[in-house]
């Protein structure tokens, strides 16, 4: 298969399966707290990955490992924990929305941090963007008084770790196959989840029920599939294409993602989703703007 068949097939791969990563957390959220769900998708990636591709570890260079932990932080760790936090607290529809913000901030971090080109008309699809976030970050808190739109503010800054990881990946770890990234990326954040497991209480004080156990089967796929395989699919795509391209997965992902949402009973207004346009359309010309 040609690598232009390649990048796209891998983009509708994850805009599935990350698409239903949000509902998948919502589920899990109702046995389990948003600490252990962020800590525990984490770990349980961490031991598949692990399992299939610890060989792995042994041929990467010591120059890399600097960036590979930056990469695992900023890319796995800290959006796990502001993710599981947002969706605890808003629609996963809305959430979905909201992070397809990240080509966005990949332009803007591409183009101050990393030396990447930047037009006239990327910042004009910049701004329509961010346009198209307000208007749905307001008329949200208008609809929905009871969800606490604080919490947006989750989404943009995990977008921004987001941006950030694809621009380091790509910038760094090119020579790097997908698999031994992905592998180092986790295996660094085993202690620091155990940790947080720990001082959060998970080990002495998480009950064996119907829900919580409910909670760590959907958890369960969303670590293996949703981040695992997913992450090996992502990290190869950048490798293979732009970095804004590779982030266009996020605005493909709320197409999925609200479809799931509404099967669940979460409401969504023509309003917003004109506002999801206005988003998707900023990310459009962003990217077409080469």
């Amino acid at each position: 298969m040609k690598l232009n068949q390649l990048r796209w097939l891998y983009l509708i791969a994850l805009s599935i399966i990350w698409g239903s990563s949000f509902i998948l957390m919502k589920y899990a959220l109702v046995g389990l707290s948003a600490v252990q769900v962020g800590a525990l998708r984490v770990f349980i990636t961490a031991v598949f990955l692990i399992l299939i591709g610890f060989k792995r570890l042994f041929k990467i260079e010591k120059r890399h490992w600097y960036y590979l932990v930056l990469n695992g932080f900023i890319g796995s760790f800290i959006p796990s924990f502001l993710m599981a936090y947002t969706v605890e607290k808003m629609d996963s529809s809305i959430v979905s929305i909201l992070n397809s913000l990240t080509p966005l901030n990949t332009l803007i971090f591409g183009a101050l941090l990393f030396g990447f080109g930047f037009r006239k008309r990327q910042l004009a699809g910049v701004l329509i963007g961010l346009l198209g976030t307000l208007m749905l970050i307001l008329k949200g808190a208008e609809l929905n008084p009871n969800q606490d739109y604080f919490y947006s503010s989750f989404i943009l800054v995990a977008s921004i770790c987001y941006a950030l990881n694809v621009n380091i990946l790509k910038k760094y770890l090119y020579e790097l196959d997908a698999l031994s990234i992905t592998v180092a990326n986790f295996v660094v954040l085993i202690i620091p989840t155990i940790l947080v497991l720990l001082f959060s209480g998970f080990f002495t004080d998480f009950e064996v029920n119907e829900s919580s156990l409910k909670g760590l089967f959907y958890l369960t796929i969303l670590a293996i599939v949703g981040t695992g395989l997913a992450k090996l699919m992502f990290n190869r795509l950048i490798q293979i294409s732009s970095p804004i391209f590779s982030s266009s997965v996020t605005y493909l992902i709320p197409i999925v993602a609200i479809t799931w949402g509404i099967l669940d009973g979460e409401k969504i207004t023509l309003y917003q989703f004109f506002a999801a346009f206005i988003i998707i359309l900023g990310v459009y010309i962003v990217n077409k703007a080469k």
